[in-house]
């Protein structure tokens, strides 16, 4: 016999979380030290700037969404997402949008910078497990279910790459066809849209040379070691300098303005060259167990919404940690996606602990087997 009464939440997945989170903080500290030097003239002024307003807002956050009872947000995907998409068109027409790198991302509040588009992955993920879990088994026909999530996926990843925003982009367009599957999806529709993505890419790349130069690169890193291959070259660098047990903290050499990104999408590099194999397979491990405790409350979950979002959430981690990592290590293209709770980003960090908060609280409710003298005594 089963229950899904309240009961205390994964504190597996609650530790695993923290030690990631506070691993990233450690790291970034180090990582960030000589270009926070350099703009700031302050050697920890990326770190406190990610702790007043990427941390400790993330942990108000996440306490709040893990105190609500999961089954809220499905009242408010609607609003939310148009929220969303609004604030995704700010970024692209309006003057408060900033551009930085030559990309468009950034809502700028003057005190603060916001990014729409990792909001983003938490509200499309709320919103297409409201819709999926009431459309039962229309899912699975292509009028009434394939089509309107394909217009669905085509609104929210056209505006986050109009920013643009590749990798942003890919990590939604994964989630979304990984929930999409969960709730009963076709294989044949699943592999229609990866015909349609690879001939999106074809014309991407058609649209801007420049992804097929980083294509190309990928496939051959020594192609321009100077240009395009750069990052990656010295990323390879900097992960094969740290070895088993890697050159000691705080002494990368690639962190000075050698390896680019260092807080971003390449931090993982500096701890590979850092801390070497060991502790950066720990890392991995971490976010395997991570991947293993989401998708557990997503199987124990006590409706289908609820394992919808449980298992949308976990994909999101699992994906960009894998994305990100395997770039790190020329597997997968660079994408200039972070990792999850480790890399700078306050929108990031902010948005990630708010989705684990509602995980946690989706895990108060799996179902669980009732001893059998617990049922005698009800009897």
């Amino acid at each position: 016999m089963t229950s899904s009464r309240q009961h205390p939440p994964d504190y597996t997945l609650i530790a695993v979380v923290f030690v990631i989170l506070i691993f990233g903080l450690i790291m970034l500290s180090s990582a960030s030290s000589v270009v926070a030097y350099q703009k700031f003239n302050d050697s920890n002024y990326l770190l406190k700037h990610q702790l007043f307003y990427g941390v400790s807002l993330g942990l108000l956050a996440m306490f709040i969404t893990s105190r609500i009872a999961y089954q809220t947000w499905k009242k408010l995907a609607i609003p939310m997402l148009a929220i969303t998409i609004l604030a995704l068109f700010i970024v692209l027409v309006s003057d408060a949008g900033l551009t930085s790198g030559g990309a468009r991302r950034w809502i700028d509040f003057g005190f603060f910078t916001f990014q729409p588009s990792e909001l983003t992955k938490l509200t499309f993920v709320i919103y297409l497990a409201t819709w999926l879990s009431k459309k039962g088994k229309v899912i699975s026909n292509f009028a009434y279910g394939f089509v309107p999530f394909l217009v669905l996926l085509g609104v929210i990843t056209f505006l986050v790459m109009m920013q643009p925003d590749l990798g942003t982009m890919t990590v939604i367009a994964l989630v979304s066809i990984a929930i999409y599957f969960i709730a009963g999806g076709g294989i044949k529709h699943i592999l229609l849209i990866i015909a349609g993505g690879i001939s999106l890419f074809a014309l991407l790349i058609k649209i801007a040379p420049y992804r097929a130069a980083r294509f190309s690169v990928f496939l051959n890193p020594e192609l321009d070691p100077q240009g395009i291959g750069y990052h990656v070259n010295q990323a390879l660098l900097a992960i094969g300098s740290g070895g088993i047990l890697g050159l000691g903290l705080g002494r990368s050499r690639q962190k000075y303005n050698f390896l680019p990104e260092v807080t971003g999408d390449s931090i993982f590099a500096v701890i590979a060259e850092e801390l070497g194999f060991i502790i950066s397979f720990g890392l991995i491990i971490l976010f395997f167990l991570l991947m293993i405790r989401g998708f557990k409350i997503a199987r124990s979950a006590p409706d289908t919404f609820g394992k919808l979002v449980a298992a949308g959430i976990t994909c999101w981690f699992t994906i960009q940690a894998v994305v990100n990592i395997g770039s790190m290590v020329s597997l997968l293209p660079l994408t200039g996606i972070p990792l999850p709770l480790v890399s700078y980003g306050s929108s990031a960090i902010i948005i990630s602990l708010a989705a684990l908060g509602i995980l946690i609280n989706i895990s108060r409710y799996t179902l669980t087997t009732e001893p059998s003298a617990t049922r005698t005594r009800r009897k």
